[in-house]
């Protein structure tokens, strides 16, 4: 027995954790930990570190160890998702990265680190917000020089379309075009048209009506002899080599899991990812929801449907997470009362929940994260997204606490000071912004996708919303974050000290984001495409101009600048209240026009004059408007039996390091055309 076991360990090392790849130059921090890492373009790249990995225990510390690498080996289908030829491309350009020996100080070749960069960041050639294909800033003669001086090979086709117009949005849900065949994202067929879709999901029926499953969620939708067909993610099917991959290090975290809830959890996963059965796919998300004891836990696989332009197809995402004890037992009390918030919010009362079930709220630190968290994360997260689960069994909400407090701490005031209306607006963004954005965050989350229901009959919000499915829940979850923000409950409930002075910063940041300040990550001429600046644009562009009468919100000119001014926080509150009770009756009833009308009208089109203001007001501050991460590197130790006996945290010391060792180590997939 000891002799198989010393083998097993010794396959372990050698197949699994792969020991001789751990980069050499990884960093440890014993004082003043570095937030910054890297600059370029419009991005700032940040590292976080893990606050109490030293309490876990071994077996804990193992269990987060698995996850991570579960998480990374999937890191290439999100490339794949994408678009068709990112993988071709990112390993074409990594080639020529590690193999050029040419003069590296030009401006052509500095262009091309820059490019690179830039496509690391975005898991692929379309930028990670915008969506519209990055534009190399060096021509296709340079390109073509640098594939011959090192041997390296890209199609012609792929060559093309890094500097030509074809494919130019990731993902275009603009108004009266084909947003699937518009779309460059690698979720369908070439063919395949928004009809396709839309005629083969009205076909495909749920066993049970009342829980209805994620159809398309995990496959591509592609034409065989002109007939559609679902190509299903899992096992043996697309992707099978890196889901192989995360199974085998499922299991592993399997057998070091804290508790039966959460083992049975992690069951199920494997078994999805083995199958790609959508039923279990569900079964999976129960059990994953009522799995709450434990100091860890994580979410993956195919999740967030934004990449979809018709909000069907997940792409894949990794976060690992340790429960933070301090923060998540302060925040608990949102759970706590999160029936008393639905009792007491502006909405039509058949449209509020009877009964607001298992509500799970937790501050959470990062230890990894992979796919469509990475390198740009989100700071909160409330799954599972299926509402029928949401309802029955409830949800997790978390807030990501040590990526919003590195956000924090690696920041300037010198562009809040440009744009807010006045001192006394400054002062109170200074003393209570990032609490106000704290609560925001976890009200959005626990309390506002928890909130509200559908009416009997009415079918998922993605098939009744379509194209304006995820920014109307995006905003109508802020809308309910705002409702609260500025109310006394949450000083009565111990969250605040002073909760006029809290919701007071808040609103002004908001009305100030939406306006204005999100302006920066546009081009000018720029249409809003993102669903949540869409939801930020269109719940302050109608706040505003719903309070003209009474004069709620000014907008004021000083000296060429403009800024906006609000009069009335009371009043503006019950404005938000009357959005929120409206996009809530457009979710419930499934009222398509209406949203149409209310993303269109509000949410899509710029003020051309502010947005060319804001530009010009903002050059004089250098810092990238986009922030993303590196993660730590969770380095075994082992003893003379090659038995994991302690996991060191440690960090790359650059954005490349890290890009380069994950392609090395992670890289599992051909390119899927």
């Amino acid at each position: 027995m000891k002799i198989k076991l010393v083998l097993c360990n010794l396959f372990l090392c050698f197949i699994l954790f792969n020991c001789n790849n751990i980069d050499s130059d990884l960093i440890t921090f014993e004082d003043d930990f570095e937030y910054s890492v890297d600059e370029f373009s419009d991005i700032k790249v940040l590292r976080y570190d893990i606050p109490g990995w030293e309490n876990l225990t071994l077996k804990e510390q193992k269990l987060v160890y698995y996850l991570t690498q579960a998480g990374l080996s999937g890191r290439d289908i999100m490339w794949d998702q994408n678009y068709r030829h990112n993988l071709d491309i990112r390993n074409a350009l990594e080639n020529v990265y590690r193999n050029y020996v040419g003069d590296k100080s030009s401006s052509e070749w500095l262009s091309f680190e820059v490019y690179l960069k830039r496509l690391w960041f975005s898991n692929g050639i379309h930028h990670h917000y915008s969506n519209a294909k990055i534009k190399p800033e060096f021509n296709s003669d340079f390109l073509s020089n640098l594939l011959t001086d090192t041997n390296t090979i890209l199609s012609d086709e792929a060559v093309e379309v890094i500097f030509n117009d074809s494919d130019s949005k990731k993902v275009n849900i603009s108004k009266g075009v084909d947003n699937v065949l518009l779309s460059a994202v690698n979720f369908y067929g070439p063919d395949v048209t928004s009809n396709d879709v839309y005629d083969f999901y009205s076909q495909v029926k749920s066993p049970n009506p009342l829980k209805p499953l994620s159809h398309g969620l995990n496959s591509r939708l592609v034409k065989e002899d002109g007939v559609l067909v679902e190509k299903v993610y899992k096992s043996g099917g697309l992707y099978g080599d890196a889901i192989d991959e995360i199974i085998k290090w499922l299991e592993l975290a399997h057998g070091v899991s804290e508790n039966k809830p959460q083992a049975d959890a992690l069951s199920l996963l494997s078994s999805y990812y083995k199958t790609g059965d959508l039923q279990t796919w569900d079964d999976y998300n129960v059990a994953w929801t009522s799995a709450t004891e434990g100091n860890i836990d994580y979410i993956n696989s195919f999740i967030e449907v934004y990449n979809d332009p018709l909000g069907y197809r997940g792409s894949y995402e990794s976060i690992v997470q340790i429960k933070d004890f301090d923060m998540s037992a302060k925040m608990a009390v949102l759970s706590e009362n999160a029936q008393w918030f639905e009792d007491n919010s502006p909405l039509i009362e058949t449209h509020k929940k009877k009964n607001v079930v298992g509500v799970s709220y937790k501050t959470v630190n990062v230890a990894g994260e992979a796919g469509d968290a990475s390198p740009s994360t989100p700071i909160g997260v409330n799954l599972p997204n299926a509402n029928w689960i949401r309802a029955s069994v409830g949800s997790k909400s978390v807030s990501l606490g040590n990526i919003i407090n590195a956000y924090n701490n690696s920041g300037s005031s010198g562009r809040l000071k440009e744009f807010v209306n006045d001192d006394l607006e400054y002062e109170l963004e200074l003393k209570h912004g990032k609490q106000a954005d704290k609560l925001h965050t976890a009200l959005h989350e626990v309390i506002g996708h928890a909130s509200g229901q559908l009416n009997p009959g009415v079918g998922e919000t993605k098939e009744t919303l379509k194209t304006y499915a995820s920014t109307m829940e995006e905003g109508r979850a802020d809308l309910v974050g705002l409702y609260y923000l500025y109310s006394p409950k949450l000083q009565e409930l111990g969250l605040v000290d002073d909760w006029k002075e809290m919701g007071t910063a808040a609103f002004d940041g908001y009305i100030r984001n939406g306006l204005m300040t999100q302006l920066i990550r546009l081009n000018l001429g720029d249409d809003v495409e993102e669903s949540h600046m869409r939801n930020r644009q269109w719940v302050s562009a109608w706040a505003y101009e719903r309070g003209l009468k009474d004069n709620v919100i000014s907008k004021l000119s000083r000296d060429g600048k403009t800024y906006f001014e609000i009069n009335d926080y009371e009043k503006l509150r019950e404005i938000f209240g009357e959005l929120l009770r409206e996009t809530q009756r457009i979710k419930s009833e499934g009222d398509f026009a209406a949203a149409e009308a209310l993303v269109e009208d509000y949410g899509v089109k710029v003020d051309q004059a502010i947005h060319s203001e804001v530009i010009e007001r903002n050059m004089q501050f250098t810092g990238a408007p986009y922030s993303g991460f590196v993660n730590p590197v969770l380095v075994p130790e082992f003893n003379s039996e090659n038995e994991i006996i302690n996991i060191k945290v440690k960090h790359h010391s650059s954005f490349e390091d890290q890009m380069l060792y994950y392609s090395e180590n992670f890289g599992f997939l051909e390119s899927e055309k």
